[in-house]
């Protein structure tokens, strides 16, 4: 027997029960992995609330890092004792967790449980934006939102290494300090930011714009590009954006909007590796700074759940078993 997070009907936090659970049996083409950590994502509090729809009784969880214990038929790139990781798993707020081989990670040595674990879906993530949404080059100016968030602190380091002039966007002075530990150039507030970043760029504005945020930021976000920039729309922190009309692109000087999600960014095992490698690597060499806001034992994962939708944690959440 194992223990395991389930929720029986949607709900606040109250709803996750520590309970005793059956250890999985790996399927054809699926390993059984003994979590070390999983990561918590506002994914999970969505479908824990119910405004993503899933069947209860419900084990959530997608994100973890953790050992395999035995495999299934014909798995072939995996073997027992070894290290993975996923940001496509599920029901893995527990203590053991089935990953398909196709969907696991390999962590390599050098990268701890607990920064494998917070590393996949926000890494990767950073990862796509600037390498698929918008190749970013050297020397390009860009501005990202969130600036201190899971995504906004990987994605700010990731874009010094490459050579971007990076300014970001923060809500408080605290998360001013985290923004610029990871490397933003100039840290700006929210309120007018897209004169501010004219300012900055002597009026010919941003290359591209990684937008996480949505409904709050979206019009700024385009008034902040220059000639032919790109507003990469990937998330709705504060809502979803309204209709708009795409005439507003032609008049903003034939800019390019995007609204990528990471699952078409992983489409098979080589695009997963590669992406998860150079994050590994980079983490590994020290070049990559994970930050780990918080760990909870996994029977304390309604206050992880708490404290993360009260804004009262930065970086990345786990929950270890």
């Amino acid at each position: 027997m194992t223990h395991a997070i389930i929720a029986r009907q949607p709900g606040g936090p109250d709803v996750l029960e520590y309970r005793e659970a059956e250890v999985p049996v790996p399927g054809a083409g699926q390993l059984l992995v003994k979590v070390a950590a999983t990561g918590v994502n506002f994914s999970e509090i969505y479908q824990r609330t119910g405004a993503y729809k899933v069947t209860f009784p419900f084990v959530p969880g997608a994100e973890c890092s953790g050992t395999v214990e035995a495999v299934g038929d014909g798995v072939e790139l995996f073997s027992v004792g070894d290290r993975v990781a996923t940001a496509e798993g599920s029901r893995s707020y527990a203590g053991y967790t089935v990953i398909d081989e196709q969907k696991a990670l390999p962590v390599p040595h050098g990268v701890d449980d607990f920064t494998a674990a917070a590393l996949p879906l926000q890494g990767m993530t950073a990862h796509y934006l600037m390498n698929n949404s918008f190749r970013v080059e050297p020397g390009q100016t860009v501005l990202a939102h969130a600036g201190a968030g899971g995504v906004g602190l990987i994605l700010t380091q990731l874009l010094k290494a490459r050579g971007a002039r990076v300014i970001t966007t923060v809500s408080t002075d605290e998360k001013e300090a985290l923004s610029l530990e990871a490397g933003a150039d100039v840290v700006l507030r929210y309120d007018g930011f897209e004169r501010k970043v004219r300012e900055l760029t002597d009026g010919e504005g941003v290359h591209a714009v990684f937008d996480g945020v949505g409904k709050d930021t979206f019009d700024a976000s385009l008034e902040s590009l220059r000639l032919r920039g790109s507003l990469v729309l990937y998330g709705a922190a504060s809502g979803p954006v309204p209709p708009f009309d795409p005439q507003r692109l032609n008049a903003g000087g034939s800019l390019t909007l995007t609204r990528p999600t990471l699952v078409h960014f992983l489409q098979n095992a080589q695009e997963r590796h590669w992406r998860s490698a150079e994050l590994f690597d980079a983490a590994a060499r020290g070049t990559l700074k994970v930050r780990i806001g918080g760990r909870y034992p996994l029977s304390e994962a309604a206050q992880a759940h708490r404290d993360l939708e009260a804004r009262k944690t930065t970086g990345k959440v786990l929950l270890i078993p």
